[in-house]
């Protein structure tokens, strides 16, 4: 492949790539419907509403990017398998290829942050389809009409592509959450039977709930009374719990030991969970414990 092709497809690609982003963070964000936000405000909303104003310049250099580190990878890969059986669609080996890369790419943050690897693959290999379709769409036009016209043309039609999939993914996700495809997370609404039991958290935290409302505290991360984040409750103190009800979820009100603290319930029936947000409730300091 010259490289004059090759420049056109990397121009393509990126002008795909930054296209569907927006889009691709909306699918994101209608797919957090269904997972607890622990309690967390809306302050990363308005950091995303202003992220917005930048977002002509921000989208091009994340297109080009996510090319140059994802899709061209992926190409290079398959090109010899594409020369030597070209009755093959060229496309149809791009995506095989983008398809391979984003799985390596997803093992990234599956290690280093726990991201469920499947999930991430599969995000990683939706994200290289669009990009490969829109630079078939690319050397069919250059084809049929010779090279496009200038910059200002091009990116013109990337600013109307991706206003177009951010509309049919908004229009998608409303359809969703209206007919109830889309479910809103619920927490679980946890008995005291339910809450009894030992309960684990991070640094070796331990909550114990005996059935007599006696608590034991092992490490437990409490408020600071010196500021806003959590503070650890070092070493093994008793106190008292009982069950209650707050902000809408049930949960433990604890008494006694190092200090008053209500944790709330999340995770589902099956798997609950126990946390507490302590701090600033758009970015503070969140602590869970989950039970054995």
């Amino acid at each position: 492949m010259a490289w004059g092709d090759i420049r056109r497809d990397l121009d393509a690609a990126a002008a795909g790539s930054a296209a569907q982003l927006p889009a691709a963070f909306l699918v994101w964000w209608f797919g957090t419907f269904n997972e607890d936000d622990y309690g967390v405000g809306y302050g990363g909303a308005f950091g995303v509403l202003c992220l917005c104003l930048f977002l002509p310049l921000v989208l091009p250099v994340l297109g080009l990017l996510h090319s140059v580190l994802h899709l061209l990878p992926g190409w290079a890969l398959v090109q010899p398998l594409a020369r030597r059986f070209p009755g093959r669609t060229l496309w149809a080996w791009r995506l095989a290829g983008g398809t391979l890369v984003g799985g390596l790419w997803a093992a990234v943050p599956a290690m280093a942050w726990d991201w469920p690897y499947a999930t991430t693959a599969l995000w990683c290999a939706g994200l290289g389809v669009w990009p490969v379709l829109w630079v078939g769409l690319a050397r069919r036009k250059a084809g049929v009409t010779g090279p496009s016209s200038g910059c200002l043309g091009r990116w013109f039609r990337l600013a109307s592509v991706s206003l177009g999939l951010f509309l049919l993914v908004f229009l998608g996700g409303v359809l969703a959450t209206v007919t109830g495809l889309l479910k809103e997370y619920e927490p679980p609404r946890l008995t005291r039977e339910q809450l009894t039991g030992v309960w684990h958290g991070e640094d070796g935290a331990e909550l114990r709930l005996l059935p007599g409302g006696r608590a034991v505290l092992m490490d437990v991360p409490v408020p600071d009374p010196d500021g806003w984040e959590a503070a650890t409750c070092r070493g093994t103190h008793t106190g008292t719990w009982t069950a209650g009800t707050r902000d809408g979820r049930t949960g433990v009100s604890l008494s006694g030991g190092c200090t008053a603290t209500f944790w709330s319930a999340s995770g589902t029936e099956d798997e609950p969970e126990l946390f507490v947000l302590f701090g600033d409730p758009d970015s503070g300091d969140l602590r869970v414990l989950e039970r054995d």
